[in-house]
């Protein structure tokens, strides 16, 4: 059974930092499309970032150059580097997990249509 479990979240000022991570058991980690996900208070889930198992990476627009997505696949552990934090930042975190996509242009749009998710992970910024 897949199970993905997210950590990290925490409170900070604008301009911090953080690291997200994603602990990922029951498949075969490096088999699949991983993107990292965030609901604001009041908002829809949106795409943050994603990586696949071919090392495509993509970013939404308003997170590039501050947030950075990798991955160590011996620790089966996905992570997600938060620079330049702000206060619309603040959101719950999710990661989702995948087999049958990849991590092209379209990725943000199928929010909706990914199998496997954690629980998520929350981070609140300050002004």
């Amino acid at each position: 059974q897949v199970q993905l479990v997210e950590s990290g979240g925490g409170s900070v000022q604008a301009g911090g930092s953080l690291r997200l991570s994603c602990e990922a058991s029951g498949y075969t980690y490096s088999s699949y499309f991983m993107g990292w996900f965030r609901q604001g208070p009041g908002k829809e889930r949106e795409g943050v970032a994603c990586i696949d198992r071919d090392g495509r990476i993509n970013y939404a627009d308003s997170m590039k150059g501050r947030f950075t997505i990798y991955e160590d696949n011996a620790k089966n552990t996905l992570y997600l580097q938060m620079n330049s934090l702000k206060p619309e930042d603040t959101a719950m975190y999710y990661c989702a997990a995948d087999t049958r996509f990849i991590c092209d242009v379209w990725w943000f749009l199928r929010t909706n249509e990914y199998n496997y998710w954690g629980q998520g992970t929350q981070v609140t910024v300050s002004s």
